[in-house]
């Protein structure tokens, strides 16, 4: 079993406060993921209206090689949002990676994944983080010299609102010096109904995923939301380039969450998730003003999803 070195990220309370009491109520993203939320996002990756995980997963698989020549080998693998780790022995094996450092925000759901994949590599040192990693960590000391190689895979990026995503982007940069890499996917603008069913699907796994959120309230705050009075929404914004996740109220209500009370009218929501949808010159155009070098990008035959490899911009006199 890897060591797992623990991240205090014990915000959800804090957030939650602070999000509700806003004219748009909103809970951030990043607190999909305890336990619960990780198992139900996996079930959403393996459902046929969700298209970025098998896309993904296919020009990893393509692409092996062609990664690996620009990114070379041997490299430390670090992975932001890991997961359940699917996707990452494609790349593992490419690069013949000799560390791995998965961070994620479900301590629990990470373990089990580190361990797993300790066991199917058993030369491959695995060194697992529970943190939140848009916010500082620290690296173990034993990968301090190392050249590495981020992976940013899941079209994680198009979470964060485009300034969030550069200066974030930015982060990973300065964490990995002028050697660095970074394999990052990122979904393509396309046909906005193919984007609300990959967000909307009709087994409704998506709808308790976001639904989870409330759950949490109640079973972590004290709270007594009812549940069943909200309903799980999602709309793509043509003019912003994003589909929205949100939870609407089916009538006017009100429920009790650490311990305050907040009311809603029949059709208020709470803005649970963003995702941006980039077109190809704007994903260079991320890369470059985040102090990152676009080498390569490759996407599927019809466009859905691309996979990117960038290397850290080299420090340069302008004018």
């Amino acid at each position: 079993m890897p060591q797992l070195i623990d991240e205090v990220v014990g915000d959800f309370e804090q957030a939650v406060l602070a999000g509700l009491a806003q004219p748009q109520k909103v809970i951030p993203a990043r607190f999909f993921y305890d336990r619960r939320g990780s198992e139900l996002f996996e079930q959403i990756t393996q459902l046929p209206e969700y298209y970025p995980t098998r896309t993904e997963t296919a020009l990893l698989r393509a692409h092996g090689d062609d990664i690996a020549r620009y990114t070379g080998t041997g490299r430390t693998v670090v992975e932001f949002g890991s997961g359940s780790s699917t996707k990452t022995p494609l790349l593992l094996s490419a690069v013949r990676a000799r560390t791995y450092v998965p961070i994620d925000i479900s301590g629990p759901f990470l373990a089990d994944a580190a361990a797993g994949l300790a066991k199917a590599y058993p030369n491959l040192k695995v060194l697992p983080i529970a943190g939140d990693f848009t916010r500082p960590l620290c690296l173990p000391e034993a990968i301090a010299t190392d050249a590495m190689l981020g992976f940013f895979p899941g079209s994680t990026i198009g979470n964060f609102a485009p300034q969030q995503a550069v200066d974030l982007l930015r982060s990973f940069a300065a964490t990995f010096g002028e050697d660095g890499r970074l394999v990052i996917g990122i979904d393509l603008r396309k046909n906005p109904r193919l984007i609300e069913t990959a967000y909307d699907d009709a087994g409704g796994v998506t709808a308790a995923f976001n639904l989870n959120l409330l759950h949490r309230i109640n079973n972590e705050l004290g709270g007594d939301v009812p549940i069943e009075l909200f309903e799980h929404r999602a709309i793509w914004h043509d003019a912003l380039g994003r589909i929205e996740m949100h939870l609407a109220a089916s009538r006017d209500l009100s429920f009790e969450a650490a311990g305050r009370r907040f009311a809603m009218q029949a059709g208020e929501t709470i803005h649970t998730e963003n995702s941006y949808k980039y077109r190809p010159e704007e994903a260079r155009l991320l890369a470059r003003a985040s102090g990152w070098e676009p080498m390569a990008a490759w996407s599927d035959a019809d466009a859905l999803f691309s996979l990117h490899v960038w290397q850290v911009q080299g420090r340069k006199l302008e004018p």
